[in-house]
C-alpha cells in the first residue's frame, strides 16, 4: 500500500514539473523581440556603408603611397631624411671619411709652416699675420646702414683691410662711402625654414655670411671675422690675438654674453656675433660645405649666432674664449665695465647705441670718436687698468687708460677693484649681480665713499709714450661731499686735471698679460701727473703688483732709485698681508 501511495505521489510531482516547464518556456518566448521587416533593411544599409568605407580607405592609401614614393617627391624626401636623425646623414658620423659629390674633387689646400693656410695663392709662408690676411664680414641692415656706417668708419682702414658689409637690400652710395667696406647683397633665404615664434628670419641671412664670404674666393686669407655694424674693433689688438693661434687648424674664437640669462638661453660655449667671431680658414671651408644643409636642421633656433654655433658643434670644434671680445649685452652707464677691463688686449665692443655716452658732455657719436682716437694713440694698452695708492691721504687711484681715472677716498684692495662696479643693467633690464656672468660689486651707497671721477679729454703721442689728459667730472657729488662728509676733506678737492703718461708695452705683452703699474711723477695744486707702464721687477720683488703714490704737495721727478724701471714697493697698512 505504501508503494502505491509513493507511485501516485511521483506521478503527481512529474505532472506539476512539466506544467512549470511549459509555463517558463512560454514566458521566455514572450520576451523575445519581434522580428520586423524593417530590421533587415537596416542591416543591409550598415553592410553597404562598411563596404564603401573600406573601399575609400584602400583607394586613399594607394594614392598616398604612390605620391610618397613617386620620383617627384623622392628628392624632397631625401633632404628631409636628415631631420629624422638618420645616422648616415649627419656629418659627425663620418669623422674619417668625407664624402664629396660625384665628379667633383675637394679643392686643394696649401699649408704654410706658420699657419699660413690659403686658397691657391702664392705668399711667403714665413710672413707674420697682418690685416691683409683677415676678411671681415659685417652684418648690416639697409634700414640702419645710413646711421651705423658712421660707427664702421671709426675703425675701418680702407687701404689696409678687406671685407664687406652684407645687407638685405641695395642702398644708395653717398659721398665718403668709398672709405667704407663695399656693400654686398645677401643671397635669398626664403627657401629655408624658420619656425621660431619670437625671432626674425634675418638670422638665417646673417648666419650665411661666413659661407658667402668664403665663396668669394679671395686669396691669401687666414681668418674670417664676423661682426655687426654697431661693433667697434681694435684691429691692432685683433691681429695680436689671432697671431697666437695656428690658422691652419679649425679654430672658433669669440666670447659669450655678459648676461647670464642670455648664456643660459643660447649657450655658455657660444660666441656672440656682436662682439665678433673669428673663424679660421679651414673651419670656414668646412662650414661652406655643410652650412645650408645644417641650418635646415635647426628651424626653431632664434638667430644667426646659435645657428652658426650649432653647425660648428656638429664639426666638433669648441669655443676658444678670448676675454677682449665684448658682446656688451648691457644698458645704461657703462662706466663700471670700462673702468675694469680684464687683463687682456681689448678687441671689440658691441651695442654702442644702447649705453650712455662714454664721456660726459658729448653725444654718443662724439664720445665714440674720442674713444677710438685714444685707442689709435695707444692700441696695445688701451683700457688697461693700473692701481696705485696714497698712504698719507688713504686714497686709491684706479687708472683705465683711454677712459678715466677714479680716486677712491679709502684704501681698496686690488681683489675688490677687479670686480666691476655695477653701474649698468643687463640687456633684459635686470641689474642684480647674479644676472652677470662675471665678478661684479654693488656701487657704494654712501656719498663719502664714492670715487671722484676724471674722464678723458684728449690723448696724443709724446715720443714713444702717450699723454692723456683727464679732467674732473663736474657732477653734483662734489658739492654733496663738502656738506655731508664734513669734517673729512674730499679727495683732491683742488685738483682739476690728471695727466697720465702711458709707456709702451712690450711686443709680447698679449701672450702673458699682467696688470700695469703706476706712480705719481709730478704734482701741483690743480694738476697731478701719473706714469703707467709695465713692471720691470720679477715676481719675488713685486708680490702684490702695485706702487705707492705720494701726493705731499709739490713733488719733483723721482730719483733713479724710485723710477718706473726700479720702483720701491710700499704696501698699504690697511691691506695687511693681502
Amino acid at each position: 500500500m505504501r508503494i502505491g501511495v509513493m507511485v501516485m505521489m511521483t506521478q503527481t510531482l512529474k505532472t506539476k514539473m512539466s506544467s512549470y516547464d511549459d509555463h517558463d518556456k512560454n514566458l521566455r518566448l514572450s520576451t523575445l523581440p519581434t522580428v520586423r521587416p524593417g530590421s533587415c533593411q537596416w542591416r543591409q544599409r550598415c553592410t553597404g556603408t562598411l563596404v564603401i568605407a573600406i573601399a575609400a580607405l584602400l583607394m586613399s592609401t594607394t594614392a598616398w603611397l604612390s605620391l610618397v614614393f613617386s620620383d617627384a617627391t623622392t628628392c624632397c624626401f631625401d633632404r628631409l631624411r636628415g631631420l629624422e636623425s638618420s645616422p648616415r646623414y649627419f656629418p659627425w658620423n663620418n669623422c674619417f671619411h668625407h664624402h664629396h659629390s660625384k665628379g667633383k674633387s675637394p679643392p686643394s689646400l696649401q699649408y704654410g709652416t706658420k699657419g699660413g693656410l690659403h686658397n691657391g695663392s702664392s705668399t711667403d709662408d714665413q710672413e707674420g699675420l697682418s690685416l691683409k690676411h683677415i676678411v671681415f664680414g659685417i652684418a648690416g641692415s639697409s634700414q640702419l646702414w645710413k646711421r651705423r656706417k658712421e660707427y664702421v668708419r671709426l675703425w675701418w682702414r680702407p687701404n689696409d683691410m678687406r671685407g664687406h658689409v652684407w645687407l638685405d637690400e641695395q642702398v644708395l652710395q653717398q659721398h665718403g662711402d668709398d672709405l667704407l667696406p663695399p656693400t654686398m647683397i645677401s643671397e635669398d633665404i626664403s627657401h629655408f625654414r624658420y619656425t621660431n615664434p619670437t625671432g626674425h628670419p634675418s638670422g638665417l641671412r646673417i648666419s650665411r655670411i661666413v659661407k658667402e664670404s668664403f665663396d668669394l674666393g679671395l686669396s691669401n686669407v687666414r681668418w674670417f671675422v664676423l661682426c655687426d655694424d654697431d661693433t667697434i674693433f681694435n684691429v691692432d689688438n685683433l691681429v695680436d690675438v689671432l697671431s697666437k693661434y695656428d690658422s691652419s687648424e679649425m679654430i672658433y674664437i669669440g666670447s659669450p654674453s655678459e648676461s647670464h640669462s642670455a648664456n643660459s638661453y643660447f649657450s655658455h660655449s657660444m660666441a656672440f656675433g656682436g662682439g665678433g667671431i673669428a673663424v679660421s680658414y679651414p673651419l670656414a671651408k668646412a662650414l661652406s660645405e655643410i652650412l645650408d644643409e645644417c641650418i635646415e636642421r635647426y628651424p626653431k633656433l632664434y638667430g644667426s649666432d646659435d645657428r652658426l654655433h650649432a653647425c660648428i658643434t656638429e664639426l666638433g670644434i669648441p669655443l676658444t674664449w678670448e676675454h677682449g671680445f665684448h658682446q656688451w649685452d648691457i644698458r645704461g652707464d657703462a662706466r663700471g665695465l670700462l673702468s675694469s677691463h680684464p687683463i687682456a688686449p681689448f678687441v671689440s665692443i658691441h651695442h654702442v647705441e644702447a649705453v650712455n655716452p662714454f664721456y660726459p658732455g658729448l653725444s654718443s657719436l662724439d664720445s665714440l670718436k674720442l674713444f677710438t682716437k685714444a685707442m689709435r694713440a695707444n692700441p696695445r694698452s688701451f683700457l688697461q687698468r693700473s692701481i696705485c695708492y696714497d698712504n698719507s691721504q688713504h686714497l686709491t687711484f684706479s687708472v683705465s687708460l683711454g677712459y678715466g681715472v677714479q680716486v677712491l677716498p679709502n684704501i681698496v684692495s686690488p681683489r675688490e677693484l677687479e670686480r666691476s662696479e655695477r653701474t649698468y643693467s643687463a640687456w633684459n633690464g635686470i641689474s642684480q649681480r647674479n644676472e652677470f656672468d662675471f665678478d661684479a660689486r654693488d656701487p657704494s651707497r654712501s656719498i663719502c665713499r664714492k670715487p671722484v671721477l676724471f674722464f678723458l679729454k684728449d690723448a696724443r703721442k709724446e715720443g714713444n709714450a702717450t699723454l692723456g689728459s683727464y679732467v674732473r667730472s663736474g657732477d653734483k657729488d662734489d658739492f654733496k661731499r663738502r656738506i655731508l662728509c664734513f669734517p673729512h676733506i674730499p679727495p683732491l678737492r683742488n685738483v682739476q686735471e690728471i695727466q697720465v703718461v702711458a709707456h709702451p708695452l712690450s711686443k709680447n705683452w698679449h701672450l702673458v698679460p699682467r696688470r700695469l703699474c703706476c706712480r705719481q711723477t709730478k704734482s701741483s695744486k690743480e694738476l697731478l701727473q701719473i706714469s703707467v707702464g709695465q713692471s720691470k721687477n720679477n715676481g719675488n720683488s713685486l708680490p702684490r703688483g702695485y706702487y705707492n703714490l705720494e701726493t705731499k704737495g709739490v713733488v719733483t721727478t723721482p730719483s733713479p732709485e724710485t723710477s718706473l724701471a726700479s720702483p720701491k714697493l710700499i704696501v698699504p697698512e690697511e691691506l695687511g698681508s693681502v
